[in-house]
């Protein structure tokens, strides 16, 4: 009875299109990251995922086949209510990144935008140090989930042609 219930899930899985998510393919072999801030830890997690997924980084912009230009990556921390008393009581997080990519010929692979995620979280002065380890925790879910946003956006990415005059 078990393995028919879950032949059965099994099998209407497959039949609705669902796979996990695989490596990304990309449409270039190298990349070069030019970045305001190169030693930051969202750099440092984006190499880590193009290299899984077989994109050969570059010391230099010359080498590359394109080049992803990453010109602000930084959160942010804004109150978002304030209780009876004038204490906070919510934060909301932003994490705001602003990328673009091109090649050698200066076509635009992925034009300029600036991407942005933000979570809320409920804030309590009784439990400062559990709440300063959540708000830590949700910055790095949100470089991550900005990571995969990144890497989406390359592994789609085109070179656009310039219209003629």
């Amino acid at each position: 009875m078990k393995f028919s219930i879950v032949l059965a899930l099994a099998v209407l899985l497959a039949a609705c299109g669902f796979h996990l998510r695989g490596e990304a393919t990309m449409p270039f072999a190298s990349l070069y990251i030019e970045a305001a801030n190169p030693a930051s830890p969202l750099i440092e997690e984006l190499r880590q995922n193009l290299l899984a997924n077989h994109v050969t980084l570059t010391n230099s912009a010359g080498k590359a086949d394109v080049v992803l230009n990453i010109t602000s990556d930084f959160p942010e921390k804004q109150i978002l209510t304030m209780g009876a008393s004038g204490r906070v009581s919510e934060f909301q997080l932003r994490y705001r990144v602003s990328i673009r990519a091109y090649d050698q010929e200066q076509r635009e692979w992925l034009p300029t935008d600036e991407l942005m995620l933000s979570r809320d979280y409920k804030y309590d002065d009784a439990q400062i140090l559990a709440k300063e380890a959540e708000e830590t925790l949700l910055y790095q879910s949100m470089r991550s989930d900005m990571v995969q946003q990144i890497v989406r956006r390359l592994s789609h990415a085109k070179p656009r042609t310039l219209p003629e005059k």
